[in-house]
């Protein structure tokens, strides 16, 4: 148990544009084709020796635009993946969405055609066999939206999801630029206060304001290499937690008292860089400063089934309308949390025993 206390190359990859597209447009493994070959050969064979001729013709009518629709976006799919694969090339791909419209194109052109193919066949069929079937216009239709319903459906829902996956992606982006401009800077109201207390201290108690220095240097030195990185481990953030209260222990005197406390064996556990801070910095702001009287601060960490649980705890002024700066702190803390984990995560904020705030954090123990 770790516990401290103290009173006081080879082929380029696809650009990013291509990617999204490409995952919504079919794709065809030899045994795929192999194995729908031979179920059509088999319905027809069996259409043949029963000597159902309009089955067959029907059959014919139905499943060519789809055959041809299918054709016809896979060739769109390799001519994108080749077009991709060349850089002198690669300036002629579309845009995302002028992909998704000329993707649209090439699957009408070639259910017109098959439709029209498949029209043609059936209408001789009919007549060489001397059958009364669909009309040219009824067959047309039904050709048509044969296709359109086995093709364009899970064309249009792709379409949507890739629509979806790229909101999400920058909704993640714009978290990543936020949580990087908060990285990018050590609060100014934070130093201020530990520099003046430091002068202060200098004049009166050199030997604290020598302390209060040694955990400033300690503090930035955790801090400043993580300004730019993008995960970090539970021993890392209890290091920057610890020097963090010990400054703030210095600062308020006998009044603050803080512990921090975990198992040494979930040390190397991943996590994202300052979240930890943040949960410890509230609870300074809004738990120990506007109340009068002892406080005690207290981090914890253990391990609750497959999540690693940490508990950030006060005995302060307790929940109130400006905690987590009016909502804005908890909502970004939460949407940070479902960028990176989804579902796999949560953070609550409540009173616990005995009248404590606790910020509760719960992180997948394995990414």
């Amino acid at each position: 148990m770790h516990s401290t206390q103290t009173g006081g190359g080879s082929t380029p990859p696809l650009p990013e544009r291509t990617q999204a597209l490409l995952a919504g447009l079919p794709r065809f493994s030899v045994m795929q084709t192999g194995l729908s070959l031979l179920a059509l050969a088999v319905v027809a064979g069996l259409a043949w020796l029963r000597k159902e001729h309009l089955w067959l013709a029907t059959f014919i009518l139905l499943l060519l635009p789809p055959i041809i629709g299918s054709a016809g976006l896979q060739g769109w799919r390799l001519l994108l993946q080749w077009l991709a694969r060349r850089p002198r090339l690669a300036r002629l791909l579309p845009r995302r969405r002028n992909g998704w419209r000329l993707s649209w194109l090439v699957l009408a052109i070639s259910l017109a055609a098959g439709s029209y193919l498949a029209l043609r066949a059936y209408l001789a069929w009919n007549a060489r066999h001397e059958l009364l079937g669909l009309t040219g216009e009824q067959a047309l239709a039904c050709a048509l939206a044969c296709g359109a319903l086995l093709l364009g459906i899970p064309l249009w829902q792709a379409q949507n999801q890739a629509g979806t996956l790229q909101l999400a992606h920058l909704k993640q982006a714009a978290l990543s630029a936020e949580l990087k401009a908060l990285q990018a800077q050590v609060e100014p109201h934070f130093l201020y206060n530990t520099l003046a207390n430091t002068r202060y201290l200098a004049r009166h108690d050199p030997q604290k304001a020598v302390q209060m220095l040694d955990h400033l240097i300690a503090y930035l030195h955790s801090a400043l290499p993580d300004m730019r990185s993008h995960a970090s481990t539970l021993a890392r953030e209890c290091e920057l937690a610890e020097h963090y209260l010990a400054l703030m222990a210095i600062r308020f005197g006998e009044r603050l008292s803080v512990k921090v406390a975990y198992p040494a064996t979930l040390g190397a556990s991943a996590m994202p860089p300052l979240l930890l801070m943040s949960l410890v910095e509230n609870a300074i702001r809004h738990g120990v400063e506007p109340q009068p009287g002892a406080v005690h601060v207290e981090v914890a960490a253990l391990a609750a089934g497959s999540h690693l649980q940490i508990i950030v705890s006060d005995n302060g002024a307790g929940l109130g309308t400006t905690v987590m700066g009016s909502g804005v702190g908890l909502r970004n803390l939460r949407e940070r949390l479902a960028a990176r984990y989804g579902g796999n995560a949560g953070f609550d904020l409540r009173t616990g025993a005995h009248g404590r705030t606790e910020a509760e954090l719960l992180l997948p123990l394995k990414e």
